[in-house]
């Protein structure tokens, strides 16, 4: 079951993501950029879930973005009580501000307690997300993201997910 609705619920509530540079300096001499995303959702048998995923990066180039992210999930139901932590670097290609491709490094640390059976777990796994998208621009130096990335490390019969295809949209500011 947990198999099921942990990913189930990440995938349907979504993470938007943005990155904002800081300074007072030009965008050239700037090259920080922050953002995360926070997810909502909810479900049959009183289902909630929540989630949060700050960020950091740096410009190596102007193209080429490297940085950390970081993630924070929690879950609960009738039946179950789930919290997530995750960390891990991540790096971004931009072909011509049209398309990106990107590959995210996670460790997760996962603590699931049945609440029917009594049952508790605590758990790792690592996933390395590979993929990218298209970008469309929505504003100066702002862009919308549509994309999706695949979890390569993903095993049917041994992964906390239920599937290693992770879809995304988000908004990028900064670059």
């Amino acid at each position: 079951m947990k198999k099921f609705i942990i990913p189930l619920m990440l995938m349907l509530s979504g993470s938007v993501f943005s990155q904002v540079s800081v300074g007072t300096q030009g965008q050239d001499n700037n090259r920080w950029t922050f953002g995360g995303g926070i997810g909502l959702g909810f479900g049959s048998n009183s289902a909630f879930y929540l989630q949060a995923s700050p960020r950091v990066g740096y410009r190596l180039t102007d193209d080429l973005e490297a940085g950390v992210v970081g993630s924070v999930s929690w879950q609960t139901s009738n039946y179950y009580k789930s919290t997530m932590f995750g960390v891990g670097p991540f790096a971004n290609y931009y072909i011509a501000r049209s398309f990106y491709v990107g590959a995210n490094l996670q460790h997760y640390f996962i603590n699931y307690k049945d609440k029917y059976y009594d049952y508790k777990v605590n758990d790792e796994e690592t996933a390395l997300y590979l993929g990218g998208g298209y970008m469309q621009r929505i504003g100066g130096n702002s862009f919308m993201q549509i994309g999706v990335m695949y979890n390569v490390l993903w095993k049917e019969n041994s992964s906390i997910f239920s599937s290693g295809l992770v879809p995304s949209i988000g908004f990028v500011v900064g670059l």
